[in-house]
């Protein structure tokens, strides 16, 4: 998954990268003001974020008038406000305006994840933290995945692509759709690190297995999906 933090103070902004990194395994971009943030909503990036976390007192350009823009322009990524306490009408006003959900500084870390991971958890369709398609769970909480009750020694990238793909099942995902998902804005997008993934998630997910989950649709991507069970 892939973050947009849009906060003017380095060091909290850092950090909240820094959580979302390291307690979710996401790719974050930072924009330090409101004009950075069009930009990057702008750049044919926009449908690369499944979240974006707003600050609401920007330079240049403020939260409501980012949010405004970017649902004006059709953008539908959840989007969660940062607010301090004292910005109330702000936050009714950006609510209003098509926000998702709001935590008010200073906040905590722990809570600020579990807020993220359920916004993009609803943002893909999915209420439940564990993710079943046929009998895999994909675990988002503790992030790991289990086949036929068995533990899939999975490495962090086989992980994030797996769980990407859980969050859209039957859905065909190109490459290029997983590398913007699954990687930060100054990522050098073509390579073949997908292919490697998919085959290691292959390795480890499907060939003990008679059930193959994992297809690839040649010239257009993969999908995950029980074949059994739509036929």
């Amino acid at each position: 998954m892939r973050v947009l933090v849009v906060e003017d103070e380095p060091r909290l902004a850092a950090n909240v990268a820094q959580a979302l990194r390291e307690g979710a395994g996401y790719a974050v971009d930072i924009a330090p003001d409101g004009e950075q943030a069009q930009f990057y909503l702008e750049a044919g990036e926009a449908h690369a974020y499944d979240l974006v976390l707003l600050d609401l007192m920007l330079p240049r350009a403020g939260g409501l008038e980012v949010l405004r823009q970017h649902r004006a322009a059709g953008g539908r990524t959840p989007v969660l406000v940062l607010s301090a306490r004292d910005e109330k009408e702000s936050v009714i006003e950006l609510l209003n305006a098509g926000a998702d959900d709001y935590v008010a500084k200073p906040f905590d870390l722990g809570e600020l994840l579990a807020r993220a991971k359920a916004l993009i958890r609803r943002g893909k369709g999915q209420g439940s933290p564990v993710l079943r398609v046929a009998d895999l769970e994909v675990r988002t909480v503790e992030r790991s995945a289990w086949r036929g009750g068995k533990l899939l020694a999975l490495a962090p990238m086989e992980y994030r692509v797996l769980e990407y793909l859980a969050h859209r099942p039957g859905a065909v995902v190109s490459k290029t759709e997983l590398l913007e998902h699954l990687y930060d804005f100054n990522w050098e997008k073509f390579s073949n690190v997908i292919e490697v993934y998919i085959s290691g998630l292959r390795r480890k997910l499907d060939e003990p297995f008679s059930r193959k989950l994992i297809h690839t649709l040649r010239g257009q991507g993969y999908v995950l999906r029980d074949e059994e069970a739509s036929a």
